[in-house]
């Protein structure tokens, strides 16, 4: 019996010191276990911090440099060009056409010939009338002398001498009639129309041709009242025309009529356009921009990289791969640029394409610019601590 009770606390002495030894390696586990899931955490922590750096959205962006120029505050409207001299040359005599020295587009000078008509019976005219005056310059002549002498009444002698005068002008008169069946250029241009054939008859005051100066030509704009005190002879204008796109021309107020029509309420302003090409023809529709101030050598920038807003204007700025939300003061817009006042430096990169997804403070890629080396090795980086 003492031998069992010996065997039995033995047994329980054992399975005592077991149980202590297994409770005092669980306590220095728990030590082991808490530093490793510090570690883990921080780990985790900054994996995440990563992840969430790289899931921050990038917005792509294209952006400009500002320039420097000259821009104006204009008064715009539109009207078709004219030639200034234009001329329907009418045939002076009737008669057939005989000759056609000039075609459309044939440029002349003022008195070049144009065409001749059958002359043949105002020849014969202008003859007769040289040998009637021929005869009765011969009998004043003898009179005269009879004269001298008392041989000839004085009302006789008188009335010889109205005839010849009479005579005269009739010479001159079929001389002048003969001269016209040459028909000439009454003025400097271009002919733009021919009416008559070779073989044609033709009566007086019959078209025979558009003869149109080209240089210079003009357009009558009829301008608001409320701009008579803006608009004056000898500004510059700006013209564009539809049919010769992407080219310039310029011209100067010439002339402003000095009423306003009280139908209307405009005032007329003739406009000159300076063309020594020649491109510009009468007839094409044109826009023109009188220019009655301007701000030179401002800063410019599209008209779409600014951000309208009832609070104001403002553009976003792009440094060091950051958009910043900028408030500006725009001057006149001109050939859709707009003059920057205040805001804006020389040097900065204003965004002209993908403003409307940016906010203060927005991360952004310029479209155009390199990857930075150093982003993508702290990225790499980045990636093989978190999958360590």
């Amino acid at each position: 019996m003492h031998l069992n009770f010996r065997l039995l606390l033995i047994s329980l002495t054992l399975l005592l010191t077991l149980t202590l030894s297994a409770c005092g390696g669980g306590g220095g586990g728990n030590d082991d276990d808490t530093a490793t899931d510090d570690d883990t955490t921080a780990e985790a922590s900054s994996a995440q911090d990563a992840e969430d750096d790289e899931d921050t959205p990038v917005i792509p962006v294209e952006v400009i440099n500002l320039t420097r120029g000259n821009v104006y505050a204009a008064y715009t409207g539109s009207a078709s060009l004219e030639a200034f001299e234009e001329a329907v040359v009418v045939a002076k005599v009737g008669g057939e056409v005989r000759e056609i020295l000039v075609e459309e587009g044939d440029r002349v000078e003022s008195g070049d010939v144009l065409a001749r008509l059958d002359g043949d019976r105002l020849r014969l005219e202008l003859q007769q009338a040289e040998a009637n005056l021929a005869k009765l310059q011969q009998e004043y002549q003898r009179q005269v002398e009879l004269n001298e002498r008392g041989l000839v009444a004085a009302s006789a002698f008188e009335t010889t001498k109205y005839e010849l005068d009479a005579l005269r002008a009739a010479n001159r008169m079929a001389e002048l009639e003969y001269r016209y069946t040459t028909i000439r250029a009454p003025i400097s241009g271009v002919i733009s129309q021919r009416d008559i054939k070779v073989g044609n008859t033709i009566d007086r005051n019959a078209a025979t041709f558009t003869l149109t100066a080209l240089d210079p030509l003009v357009a009558y704009l009829f301008i608001p009242e409320r701009e008579f005190g803006r608009i004056a002879a000898g500004q510059a204008v700006k013209l564009t025309i539809d049919a010769l796109p992407g080219t310039q021309f310029d011209g100067t107020i010439a002339r402003i009529s000095p009423t306003v029509d009280a139908e209307s309420g405009t005032f007329k302003a003739t406009v000159k356009v300076d063309d020594d090409q020649q491109r510009v023809k009468p007839g094409m529709f044109g826009r023109f921009a009188i220019i009655y101030d301007e701000q030179r050598d401002a800063l410019l920038l599209p008209r779409d990289a600014v951000i309208e807003a009832e609070s104001g204007d403002s553009v976003y700025v792009i440094k060091d791969g950051v958009a910043s939300k900028v408030p500006v003061d725009t001057g006149y817009v001109w050939d859709q640029q707009v003059a920057i006042l205040d805001g804006l430096q020389d040097d900065d990169r204003v965004v002209i394409v993908g403003q409307a997804a940016l906010q203060d403070g927005t991360k952004v890629r310029v479209i155009g610019d390199p990857e930075p080396e150093t982003a993508n090795t702290e990225s790499t980086t980045t990636a093989a601590t978190t999958e360590g």
